[in-house]
């Protein structure tokens, strides 16, 4: 990984840690990440993007590391993450950008191209697709489907409740969320509303292969000292998420976008509707589906989401901005 520079930049009422490499003058490329990640799960982005001239900035999002970790959950809206990055691109000069989210990252990503349809030049989602505002919040759907049954989002909106299962044990937390197959059992498991998330699925022994020893250290270093509260309070804003698009209900991302989600990522199933009607919301639309790929996309497979975004990027955003 190229060397990074880390400054902590005072915006939108918090601190916000940014890591950045690359050639001053470069395009810039905004890489969000997602949940429970961290600004080093693009690790293996970062080199190959400036080794193609761009300038990269990769945020430890709002409750994430050494960034501000408010308590209340109402400072986790979508709109207040959004104008977190806003503010930072406007306290760096950055007049243009491409920006690139995966997991939650990715609908701070899909919501930058509708807020900023001039600076943000083109965009790039991996895992959660975009199709619009929905008509009721989600989180209200959620209850309703999973009355009798565990769902996740719905296990994570009592704050404290998750809080005391995946605080008990970081790296234990950590390691369940990592393996592929652990994963699925988290998110689609079958059981009764009143299990606990880790009820009944099984223990990972080793890292996966994509993480060392090392890189994992990085992650642990991310929550130690502060827990999951701030990370688990992005998915306690659907309603107010909801209130507060009202004014984006119709719009379209106009931007080229390239979307990736990995074959075995199970949020492919939990959006398969979602999926079907993206291209009526993003219509200048680049889609790829990566074979033998969980929801971990840039980790898992770094060749393949450094190929397809480098391609799209050289089509789209080149470092000569003339053409």
């Amino acid at each position: 990984m190229s060397a990074t520079e880390q400054r902590l930049l005072q915006v939108n009422g918090i601190n916000l840690s940014v890591h950045s490499a690359g050639p001053a003058g470069g395009r810039v490329v905004w890489l969000l990440h997602g949940f429970p990640e961290c600004w080093y799960s693009w690790r293996r982005q970062i080199g190959p993007l400036v080794a193609a001239g761009y300038q990269v900035f990769v945020p430890e999002m709002r409750g994430y590391g050494q960034s501000s970790a408010p308590q209340e959950v109402a400072a986790y809206d979508l709109l207040t993450l959004c104008a977190d990055i806003q503010g930072a691109m406007d306290q760096l000069g950055h007049h243009e950008a491409c920006v690139v989210g995966h997991d939650w990252g990715a609908p701070v990503a899909w919501h930058l191209a509708l807020l900023e349809p001039e600076r943000v030049k083109a965009v790039v989602a991996m895992s959660v697709p975009f199709a619009g505002r929905p008509r009721q919040p989600a989180i209200d759907s959620l209850r309703k489907h999973f009355a009798e049954r565990f769902n996740y989002i719905v296990y994570f909106q009592t704050p404290g409740v998750a809080e005391a299962e995946l605080d008990a044990d970081i790296a234990h937390t950590l390691r369940l969320f990592m393996q592929g197959g652990a994963n699925a059992d988290l998110i689609l498991k079958n059981k009764p509303a009143s299990a606990r998330l880790f009820d009944g699925v099984p223990v990972p022994t080793d890292l996966p292969r994509w993480c060392t020893a090392d890189d994992f250290d990085v992650y642990l270093h991310t929550f130690a000292g502060r827990g999951f509260h701030g990370a688990l309070n992005w998915y306690r804003n659907f309603e107010r998420n909801w209130q507060r698009t009202e004014p984006l209900a119709n719009a379209i991302v106009e931007q080229p976008a390239l979307f990736l989600l990995g074959d075995q990522d199970p949020v492919g199933v939990l959006e398969a509707h979602t999926l079907k009607r993206m291209p009526e919301r993003v219509p200048h639309l680049e889609q790829h589906l990566i074979a033998e790929c969980g929801h971990w996309i840039q980790s898992e497979k770094p060749d393949e989401v450094n190929h397809f975004l480098l391609a799209f990027l050289a089509r789209t955003y080149p470092q000569d901005s003339s053409r």
